[in-house]
This record gives C-alpha cells, structure tokens and sequence, in this order.
C-alpha cells in the first residue's frame, strides 16, 4: 500500500496560494521552531517574488502522520499554460483555493478546465474568510457553478470544501468555526485524494519537468508510471522522432521537503528525479531497454505572439550588459529552449536576428527580464 498523495495546487494570483504552501511545510515540520523559514519559500526567483507570482512549477513534499504529500505547485497565469499541463500529469488530485471575497477569476478557469478534463479529484479551500465582506458560501456555490459549467464528472463535483484563512494558520469545514492549525486541510487531503495506482510491469516514466545543476548538467523529472527505477539501471530513452537511445540511471532522488534526497530506487506513483539521462526532451519517456514503450506525448498550448531580438547596436551599447554579442543571446536563447516548454525561437535571414514566440505577453516579458537581470543586452 502507497502511502504518498501527489497533489497540484491551482490558484488565481494573488489568492493566497504560496503563502499556504508556506503554512502547509511549517505544518510537515520542516523547520524548527526557531528557524526562520522567510515567507514565501516557493517563489525563489527574484521576479516571482517582487510580482507575486508563480512562473516555474516546483515540487515539494511534506510528511504528515505516516503519508507523504508530494505538493505540486502550478503557474496561475494562462501564459504559462506550458507549465501547466506537464504539471498536472504528475497529480492525482488537485486542491483548488479561492479568495473569499473575489470567488473564482478567469485565469484560476483555464487551470482547473485542464484538470477537469485530466480527471483529478478537486478538494476547493475558500482562503481569507477574516477579511470583512467575505462571503465565503456565495464563493461555494460560484465554484460549483463554474466545475459544472466545465463539464465536471458527478464524482468531481462531490468535493469536499474547506474554510480557513493560511495567512492566520487555520482551517476548517465550517468558516464560522475557527480552528487551532491546518490540520483539517491534510485529513481532507488524505480522505479524498486518491493513493496513486500501482501499476506492475515494465518501468515507464514520463519526463514532465526538468532542472539544471552545473554540476551534473540536465536533470529529468516526472512520476513514475508503472514498475520501478532504480540507480545504476540502464533504461531506453524513447524520442519524439521515434528514435530509441540506450542509457544509463546514475542518481535516483525523490522530493523531501524542499530538498531532494538521493534513494536506489523509486516505484510506480512517485515522483522522481533522475541524474545521467542525457540529451533528453520533455514529453520523452525513459522505458525498459529490452522492451521500450513509449508514453503518450503531452500537448503544449501553440504560442499566441512573436517579438523580434536582436543585440543592441544602439549609441549606449555596451554600458549596461556584459553579454552583448549576438553569440550571446544566441546562447542564451537556445539555454532557454531546454526549460521553457511554450517557447520557439526561429533564427530570421538577417545577421543576428531571432523571431521568438511566445504564450503572451507576460510570458515574454518574464524571459526579458530575467535576460536583462543575467547582464545580457538585447532590443
């Protein structure tokens, strides 16, 4: 018997979703009394914090009584609906949180129309029920409104709802009925939320995200579908073209808290990441070497616009970058690619000169400025 809950959390920005992130770790006793964790522990790049947003998923885990629950965070942005549609592969359940007194917003739809449609079990949490004028049980009603306005299953719509506020540190069945901690949100977790699916056989993995360490170079990650891994196993990398290429598991690690921790080998329904797997994409599939079958792909959403970069050759070139040939961004650009799923990038017949599109412009704009913050120059 699995004792792990794999969970994606889906919230509109500003809903209140990385500070019960925050809460949900402090609740795994992650950290001691007296360590001072700093709030909003997710968002760890510079951008995310200042915006309040969430840009790249991440993965945490927490322990609570003898289960673990892998918590998978999600951008609530539709531009960065490459993210999630990876992200959710990875889930059994979703918890959808809602502000108390805004109910549902447009862009919290667009996420939890794809986790309908996956067929994840939904648990809503109403967040901020302390703010005054909060009308936490119109919100219950919008929210069931807008899943069945989505085509939810009967079993979907039977969800159970919880009220609390995470900035305060509590929640209950009942908003009228304050409680001490989070800890009815982790039972509910635990209650509803399906235990995933062992499945015997041939191992298969899915590659859904991915990280990078100068040290070991591109790490794959995604949840192993059926059968296990283990370290040192040689597996087949089956690729988009349908080419199969041998190679071998060096590292295993599973999520602990914020860190990962290194194991020998991972099972059906945990989510993993694996070291040594090289020149892999994401949507490839690591399979059994004698026997490779490959997972169906995921869709990514098209991008909606272009913009053209080119290096600067402007009379101020030179005074704010320390990148600045097209060599450069080139580079950079191509580095990009390896993470950032919803983006293409075409090299124009002008010396120099790229077209890259991208989901919208909050998504283009993040990769512009995270370009500008590395000291590369570009217009």
């Amino acid at each position: 018997m699995q004792k792990i809950r794999n969970i994606a959390i889906i919230a509109h920005v500003d809903h209140g979703k990385t500070t019960l992130v925050d809460k949900m770790l402090l609740a795994g006793q992650l950290f001691r009394e007296n360590q001072n964790s700093g709030e909003l522990i997710l968002d760890n790049n510079d951008l995310e914090r200042e915006r309040g947003i969430t840009i790249l998923s991440k993965n945490v885990s927490i322990r609570y009584k003898d289960y673990k629950i892998n918590i998978i965070d999600t951008p609530g942005h539709a531009d960065f609906g490459g993210e999630v549609e990876r992200v959710l592969n990875m889930a059994d359940g979703c918890l959808l949180l809602v502000d108390a007194f805004e109910g549902p917003m447009p862009q919290t739809r667009f996420v939890l129309q794809k986790a309908i449609q996956m067929g994840l079990k939904p648990i809503v949490v109403i967040n901020k029920v302390d703010k005054p004028n909060c009308r936490p049980d119109e919100v219950q009603e919008m929210v069931f409104d807008l899943m069945f306005s989505l085509d939810a299953t009967e079993d979907q719509l039977d969800f159970p709802t919880i009220y609390g506020s995470a900035k305060q540190n509590w929640m209950s069945t009942d908003w009228k009925n304050r409680t001490e901690d989070i800890t009815p949100l982790l039972d509910a977790i635990i209650e509803n939320i399906p235990e995933p699916a062992y499945l015997e056989g041939t191992p298969q993995l899915l590659i859904t995200s991915l990280d990078y360490s100068s040290y070991v170079g591109r790490i794959a990650i995604g949840r192993v579908h059926r059968g296990e891994l283990h370290e040192g196993q040689d597996v087949a990398l089956c690729k988009k073209d349908g080419s199969i290429s041998k190679q071998r598991i060096k590292e295993l690690h599973i999520f602990e808290g914020l860190g990962r921790t290194k194991v020998k080998s991972a099972q059906s329904g945990e989510i993993c990441a694996l070291i040594g797997i090289e020149g892999f994409e994401i949507g490839d599939t690591i399979a059994d070497i004698q026997n490779p079958e490959p997972l169906k792909r995921i869709a990514i959403d098209e991008p909606t616009m272009s913009m053209t970069f080119t290096n600067n050759d402007s009379p101020f070139f030179g005074k704010d970058g320390k990148f600045v040939t097209s060599r450069h961004i080139a580079e950079r650009l191509e580095k990009e690619l390896d993470r950032n799923l919803a983006l293409r990038v075409e090299k124009a017949p002008e010396d120099g000169v790229w077209t890259v599109y991208g989901r919208g412009v909050l998504h283009l704009s993040i990769l512009i400025e995270t370009m500008r913050r590395e000291g590369y120059e570009l217009q």
